[in-house]
C-alpha cells in the first residue's frame, strides 16, 4: 500500500466523485422528491425501495438497514476495499493524481497499486489466451475430469501458464509493463523467470473484480514445485490472509441472501456456483483465519445472531475436524450464526457434484448444523461415556461452548443435545452452564467498519422513534442544521444543548454545535462531523437525517420555525420551573427573593411573548 494520501486529494476525490453516478452503477435510481434519489438497497434484499441518495449531500442512507454513508463509504461497502483503495479507486475514475506523504520503499510508491492491478490485468488475459495452446492440453483436461467445459474455464477466467519460462515477462513488456513492477506484481521473479510455470491459474479477485494475484494447480509429476497449490507471493495488493477466493463473484448474492458458504478449494467455489450455491468463496493458499472471520463479517454487515450465516464445509475425517476446531477459536470475531456441512463419505464439494450432481451440493449446505453442535459432538467423542466421571468430564468440556452461545432461544435445544450426547439428566446440565459465568458482547452500528485492532464501539444511547411527534420540533431542527446549516446564524440561533431532551439528538446537536464556521462552509458538510472515535448512534443519525426527506425546500422562515419551536419549549420549561419556585417562597418572610424571581418570570413571559409574535 502506498503512504499516507494527501487530506487535499482525499476532500478533492470526495467533492468531485458524483455519488449519484457511483451508486448508479450498482443501484437503479428514480427520482423520490426533494431532490433525493431513491431505490433498492444493495446491502440488503427488499422490494420496496427504502434505500434513499441526496446528492446535494454526498450521502446515502438506507432506512431499511441502517447502511449509510458518503461516496467513499459506499465504495468500501460494495467492493469490501479499505479506504485508501476507495479514494485510489474513485480518483482513478475522475482523472486526479494523487499525492503521496513518507511515500517510498518502505511504504509502497504512489501509483504503484494501479500498475500492479494493471499488469495482473493483462496477466490474466495472457493465461486465458494460453489455456487454448497444445501445450495447455493436460489442463484443459483436468478441468474436463472435474465437469468444467470450455465455457466454465471462461467464466471463471482459467488460464495456464506455460512452461517456456519467460513468456509472460515478454508479454507484458511489450505492453509497456516494467520489469520492476512485475516483480512487485509477482508475476515474474527477480532473476527474470515467470513465476508460474506449466500450471493451471485462476485469477484471485476483490470485491470490485481487480485481479489481486493468482493461484496455480500442480499438473505434472515433474513440476520443480513440489507444492500442488502456489500462490501469488505476498504483494502490496495481495495479502492471502485477507483475500477470498471467488468473492468478485459472490459479494452482491452474500448480501442479498445474508449468507456465505466457505469452502476449501478453487474447484469447490467453482461448481458451487455452477450447482447454484452463488455465495460460495475460498481461502488462497492458507486456512481460514482471523482477517477472512472479519472481512465475512464486515461484508455480511449483521451485528447479531440472526442477521446472517456463514457456513463452512468440511470433510467427515479428522482433518475435517480439526479445521472445525480451528474456525471455532474464531468465534469471537463472529457476531452471526456459524455452521458446518459435513459430507458423510467425505466427497469435496467437487467431487461431489461429479458424483451426485448439482443437486446433492445444494442439499449439503440445506442440511448445515450449527458449528457449536458439530464441535460439542466432537468433543464428546474424546471422553468414555461408560463411565460416570466421563459423562462428567465431558460435560465441563462443552459447558463452555454452551455458554458462549450468542442466540438465547437456541440454547435449550441445545441443552438437550448435550444432555442425549452424554446420557445426563437435561437439569444437571442446565446447572453446570448457569454455573458458567456468561460472556459479554460489544454491538456496533450495522455499518461501521472499525481497524481490526480497534476495540467495538458501544453506545449507551438508543436510537429515537423517528414518528414520535414531540420529538419531531428536534429532529426537525437538526434536519435542518444537517442540511442546510448556512441559513442559521452563526450560533445556531441561539439554540443550546438544554433545548433538546432526547439524549441521542442533544449528542448530535452538542457536534454539530463544536464544529467550526470553516466546517459548516465546506461543500461535504456534515461529512467532518464523522470519525473513527465518534458514537455510532450518533453517526447514524447523521446518516439518516443528512438524507431524510424535508417537508419543503429550506428558507430563512422554515428554519425559524424550527427553531422558534425549540426556544418557546425551552422557556415554557424554565417558565414551568420558576413558577415553582415561586410556589415555594413566601413573599412575607422573602419579599426580596420573591421579587426577584418574580421578575425573571416577566422577563421569561415576555421573552415568550416575543417569540411567539415572531411566528405569527
Amino acid at each position: 500500500m502506498a503512504g499516507l494520501i494527501n487530506d487535499e486529494d482525499v476532500s478533492t476525490v470526495r467533492e468531485r466523485s458524483r455519488i449519484e453516478d457511483v451508486v448508479g452503477a450498482v443501484v437503479t435510481l428514480r427520482p423520490g422528491g426533494g431532490g433525493a434519489l431513491v431505490g433498492l438497497c444493495p446491502f440488503h434484499d427488499e422490494k420496496t425501495p427504502s434505500f434513499r441518495v441526496t446528492p446535494a449531500r454526498g450521502f446515502y442512507y438506507c432506512f431499511g438497514c441502517g447502511a449509510g454513508g458518503d461516496v467513499i463509504r459506499f465504495v468500501e461497502r460494495t467492493q469490501n476495499v479499505s479506504f485508501a483503495e476507495a479514494i485510489e479507486y474513485l480518483a482513478a475514475k475522475i482523472g486526479l493524481q494523487l499525492r503521496y506523504t513518507d511515500a517510498g520503499e518502505k511504504h509502497g510508491e504512489p501509483g504503484l497499486r494501479v500498475q500492479i492491478l494493471e499488469a495482473n490485468r493483462l496477466a490474466t488475459q495472457f493465461y486465458q489466451e494460453t489455456l487454448t495452446s497444445p501445450e495447455a492440453l493436460t489442463g484443459r483436461q483436468f478441468l474436463d475430469e472435474r465437469g468444467f467445459d470450455r465455457s466454465c474455464a471462461q467464466q471463471f477466467e482459467i488460464g495456464y501458464a506455460p512452461g517456456d519460462g519467460h513468456a509472460l515477462g515478454a508479454f507484458l513488456r511489450k505492453a509497456k509493463v516494467k520489469d520492476e513492477v512485475m516483480v512487485k506484481a509477482g508475476l515474474v521473479r527477480e532473476n527474470g523467470w515467470d513465476f508460474f510455470q506449466r500450471r493451471l491459474v485462476w485469477p484471485i479477485r476483490d470485491a470490485g473484480k481487480a485481479t489481486l494475484g493468482f493461484g496455480a494447480r500442480k499438473l505434472f509429476d515433474d513440476d520443480r514445485m513440489p507444492a500442488k497449490y502456489i500462490n501469488t507471493p505476498e504483494t502490496s495488493v495481495y495479502k492471502k490472509s485477507t483475500v477470498l477466493y471467488g468473492l468478485d463473484l459472490a459479494r452482491t448474492n452474500i448480501a442479498k441472501k445474508n449468507q456465505v458458504v466457505v469452502v476449501e478449494g478453487y474447484t469447490d467455489v467453482m461448481a458451487a456456483h455452477l450447482a447454484g450455491v452463488d455465495t460460495a468463496v475460498a481461502s488462497c493458499g492458507t486456512a481460514f483465519g482471523l482477517e477472512h472471520a472479519r472481512l465475512l463479517q464486515r461484508l455480511l454487515g449483521a451485528t447479531n445472531a440472526l442477521g446472517g450465516e456463514v457456513i463452512f464445509t468440511f470433510d467427515g475425517d479428522t482433518a475435517g475436524q480439526e479445521a472445525a476446531m480451528k474456525v471455532f477459536k474464531l468465534e469471537d470475531s463472529f457476531t452471526i450464526q456459524t455452521y458446518v456441512a459435513v459430507e458423510p463419505s467425505g466427497l469435496d464439494p467437487c467431487d461431489l457434484r461429479i458424483q451426485q450432481g448439482d443437486a446433492a451440493l445444494r442439499e449439503l449446505v440445506g442440511s448445515r448444523i450449527p458449528l457449536y453442535r458439530f464441535v460439542m459432538a466432537n468433543t464428546v467423542k474424546a471422553f468414555d461415556l461408560e463411565r460416570s466421571d466421563g459423562r462428567l468430564q465431558a460435560l465441563r468440556a462443552v459447558v463452555p461452548l454452551l455458554s458462549s452461545i450468542r442466540d438465547a432461544s437456541q440454547v435449550d435445544g441445545y441443552l438437550r443435545d448435550v444432555a442425549a450426547l452424554i446420557g445426563m439428566d437435561v437439569a444437571e446440565v442446565r446447572r453446570e452452564v448457569r454455573n458458567k459465568r456468561p460472556t459479554k458482547r460489544a454491538v456496533s452500528t450495522p455499518d461501521r467498519i472499525q481497524s481490526p485492532d480497534a476495540p467495538a464501539l458501544i453506545s449507551s444511547l438508543v436510537m429515537p422513534d423517528p414518528n414520535d411527534l414531540h420529538l419531531e420540533p428536534q429532529r426537525g431542527t437538526l434536519r435542518l442544521m444537517l442540511r442546510a446549516p448556512q441559513l442559521f446564524s452563526a450560533d445556531w440561533n441561539q439554540l443550546e444543548p438544554s433545548h433538546f431532551t432526547n439524549p441521542a439528538y442533544r449528542a448530535v446537536f452538542e457536534l454539530i454545535a463544536a464544529a467550526t464556521k470553516t466546517d459548516r462552509e465546506l461543500a461535504s458538510w456534515p461529512q467532518p462531523l464523522i470519525n473513527d472515535d465518534c458514537d455510532p448512534v450518533v453517526e447514524q443519525l447523521i446518516l439518516e437525517l443528512s438524507v431524510e426527506p424535508v417537508f419543503r425546500d429550506p428558507n430563512q422562515d422554515y428554519v425559524s420555525e424550527y427553531t422558534t419551536g425549540l426556544l418557546l419549549a425551552g422557556l415554557a420549561a424554565e417558565i414551568a420551573a420558576q413558577k415553582s419556585r415561586l410556589q415555594r417562597i413566601n413573599p412575607l418572610t422573602d419579599k426580596q427573593n420573591y421579587d426577584q424571581l418574580y421578575r425573571t418570570l416577566m422577563d421569561l413571559e415576555s421573552r415568550r411573548k416575543q417569540l411567539r409574535n415572531a411566528i405569527v
